[in-house]
This record gives C-alpha cells, structure tokens and sequence, in this order.
C-alpha cells in the first residue's frame, strides 16, 4: 500500500498527537479499514500524482541498482500494484503483499488484463505478517510510508532476513520526521499542533477518508536502529526536501519553473549529510548482513 501519500484534500495527518493509548491489534485493524475504504480511487490523485511519481522513480531507479536482471522481489505494502506491476514488465517475479483486502482486490483487478498476470503473486498480509511467507527473495521493497504503520519494525528486520538471500538487498521510502515545507507551511496558518505532529514518539493515529490510519515517523538513525543487527547500511537520501510534499503538487504545478530547480537540487543535494535526515520522506537502502 502507498500509506499517507498526500494527494488531494485534506491530508491524512490532520488527527495528529494526542489519541488515546490503543491495543497494536486494534490499530493494524483500523489502519486496514482506512486504506480498505480508498482502495479504488488510491490509483488516483490521493497515491498517485507528479511529485508521488517523482519519488517513486527514485526508489525505482534504487530497486533496478540492486534486484539483478529476472530476481524475485519482495513489496511489502503493495497498494493498487503501480511497483509491482513495474517491476513485473521487466521481467521480475514480485510476490506482492498488503494488509487490506480492497488493496489487493484492485490490483488484481488492474492487472487481470495484462501479460503480467502471471508475474505476480498477490497476497493479503501485513508487513507484521511476513512470518507466514515462504521461500527465497533476491530484494525486498517497501514504497511511501507501509513501514510506518507498522507497530514493531523488528519483527519485519528478522522476517525479511529470513526471506532474502546472503547480501540481499532491501530498498525503503519511509516518511520522515522532520518535514522543512510541513513545518512551514502550517505555522504559517497558524497550526503549531498540526506543523508538529510528525515529532510524536509513539505510534499516532491520522486521517484517511474520515477513518484512522496508525503511523510513527522516523529519522534515518531511528529507523535504520530497527534493522541494524541484520542489516547494514547502504544508502540514504532525503525525498521531497526541496520539492514540496505530495498534497502541494498545485503549488508544484503553478511553479514549474522553480520546481524543476528545486527537483535538481533534491537529486544533488538530498544524500549530503545532515540534508539526507530531512524531506518528505527518506529512501533507505540496506544490504543484509553475513
């Protein structure tokens, strides 16, 4: 699934902090029901516009690096299947995962009428789920934000080393925690509660289609901590640092202009130090340890 991706109206973050404590079963359970609720117009505006697509071709670009030529894939967190349908056109065999059922259904549904059917194993299971997977993966993936809602990252780290072959590789875009146009952009509305929910330390519930959504946001050394005994770290870049966030892509589109320069300093400036911790998000790349 391509949680949180803000395409159009209200952003899913606008609950932010302060929900009451809840079960990690009952979040997983709510968090499903939202994305079940948008499944069939998710191939829309809401997952999927100029600067979603922007990032996504980055992380494309970062899977193809590492996957050799015809591997078997992993997506965790498949969403309406935009990647896996990708990477199955080129001749990948992608075993496609997600939590909720309406997800599943649609991309399926999508990709009934073309020769990559056969390509493609779609399965309804959460990334907290992976223990009921079997067999061997070259490249484990993740898009836009699926690891964020999930409750124990470590679990996912031991699964996916279980399931990727020696010095396999895995390839992340998480969202971030520190958001420089977020934050500007609601204090000048005057919304210092919104501006800063992304600095919550425990899970947070945030909006979808009136539902909630469950998400904890990252900073690479946060996030990479999950992982570390397995992994080792190979790349990390900032996405959407310059560039606004996906729910300003009419800001975006007025400017174009001035976004193109912006998106050519995001593509040579987002793996710097420092620069690399912040942006909408962060595409990670992690290669498993011996």
């Amino acid at each position: 699934m391509d949680p949180l991706n803000r395409g159009a109206g209200r952003t899913p973050a606008d609950i932010g902090a302060g929900a009451p404590a809840v079960p990690f079963e009952a979040m997983l359970a709510q968090t499903r029901q939202a994305f079940d609720s948008v499944a069939e117009t998710y191939d829309g505006p809401r997952g999927n516009n100029a600067l979603i697509q922007r990032m996504r071709e980055r992380s494309w670009y970062a899977i193809e690096r590492y996957a050799p030529a015809s591997s078997r894939l992993l997506d965790i967190g498949c969403g309406t299947g935009i990647d896996a349908m990708h990477f199955a056109a080129l001749g990948y065999s992608v075993c496609a995962t997600d939590a909720s059922g309406g997800m599943i259904s649609r991309a399926t549904a999508r990709a009934a009428a073309t020769s990559m059917k056969d390509r493609i194993d779609w399965r309804q299971l959460g990334a907290q789920e992976l223990n009921r997977l079997d067999g061997r993966f070259h490249t484990a993936y993740s898009n836009f934000g699926a690891l964020n809602c999930v409750p124990d990252l470590r679990l996912v780290a031991r699964e996916c080393a279980r399931l990727l072959t020696d010095r396999g590789h895995m390839v992340f875009t998480v969202i971030g925690r520190l958001c420089p146009w977020e934050l500007g952009y609601y204090l000048l509305q005057g919304r210092p509660r919104r501006a800063c929910v992304r600095f919550a330390r425990d899970m947070v519930a945030v909006q979808l289609n009136q539902l909630r959504v469950w998400a904890r946001y990252y900073t690479p050394r946060q996030f990479y901590r999950c992982f570390d005994r397995q992994f080792e770290l190979v790349h990390t870049q900032a996405l959407s640092l310059w560039v606004p966030p996906p729910y300003l892509v009419s800001w975006h589109e007025r400017h174009a202009h001035l976004g193109r320069m912006l998106g050519w300093l995001d593509d040579h400036t987002g793996g710097l130090p420092l620069l690399r911790s912040a942006g909408d998000h962060f595409l990670m790349v992690l290669r498993k340890r011996h």
